[in-house]
């Protein structure tokens, strides 16, 4: 059966897609930073660079507040966070697939089995 992502998880995922959307995300994990500031590290326009942040915003991976004409952004943790309990989760499932998979390769080994 196919489970679908719900719809935060895939935009979150889908902002990560790009490198130049994970290296704004890492940039912010230092601190926060001006949309200019930001702008200044990459070689694209400053209306690229507020796309991608306007994706980042979209997955709740960003904030954005502005003071006067300064426009500061920061990491958001909540984007971060379905994702880390999505991927808590799969590391869950295979963790038990493979201790499944190991148990039975002893029980082949040793010719040993839980049905008798």
């Amino acid at each position: 059966m196919v489970e679908y992502s719900p719809p935060q998880l895939d935009r979150v995922f889908g902002a990560l897609a790009d490198p130049t959307r994970r290296s704004i995300v890492a940039r912010l994990a230092a601190g926060e930073a001006s949309v200019g500031e930001i702008a200044r590290a990459y070689p694209v326009t400053l209306q690229a660079v507020i796309k991608h942040l306007d994706v980042l915003e979209g997955a709740a991976l960003v904030t954005r507040t502005k003071s006067g004409r300064t426009v500061g952004c920061t990491l958001a943790a909540a984007g971060l966070g379905v994702a880390s309990d999505w991927i808590a989760e799969q590391r869950r499932a295979w963790n038990d697939r493979l201790d499944r998979l190991e148990t039975y390769l002893h029980e082949l080994q040793t010719g040993e089995s839980d049905e008798r």
